[in-house]
């Protein structure tokens, strides 16, 4: 009984984790068109608006010296990982107050999921 009741609590408690669902890269590379307003990746990519983003898993954060960070995000402290980037899409002001993203976040998990698959796919 107590591993009939485990084994259907899992996915729960994995969500309250904070753990990140299976992506799908190519509907995360479609997705990151909403973030190329600011962001590149890529061979060529540089910071512009906002930093490029090849690498950005396992990246310290405000660490690219091709962009101008704000002191909030130098001073974060975040290696970014996918857990942390999920929140920080869910709400860029909540992970890093003070941070000088011009963007509310993104509502769907699905969504974040894909960027993410996509954005390990551009190292």
């Amino acid at each position: 009984m107590l591993r009939v009741f485990l084994l259907l609590m899992l996915p729960a408690l994995a969500a309250a984790e904070g753990a990140v669902k299976p992506g799908d890269a190519a509907a995360g590379q479609r997705a990151f068109a909403r973030c190329a307003w600011c962001h590149q990746v890529g061979p060529s990519a540089r910071g512009a608006f906002g930093p490029q983003l090849n690498g950005v898993v396992g990246r310290k954060a405000g660490a690219t010296a091709d962009f101008k960070y704000s002191p909030a995000m130098k001073q974060s402290g975040i290696v970014w990982n996918e857990q942390n980037l999920a929140a920080f899409l869910r709400s860029p002001k909540k992970v890093v107050p003070d941070n000088q993203m011009r963007f509310w976040g993104i509502g769907d998990e699905q969504q974040i999921a894909n960027l993410l698959a996509y954005l390990r796919t551009v190292q």
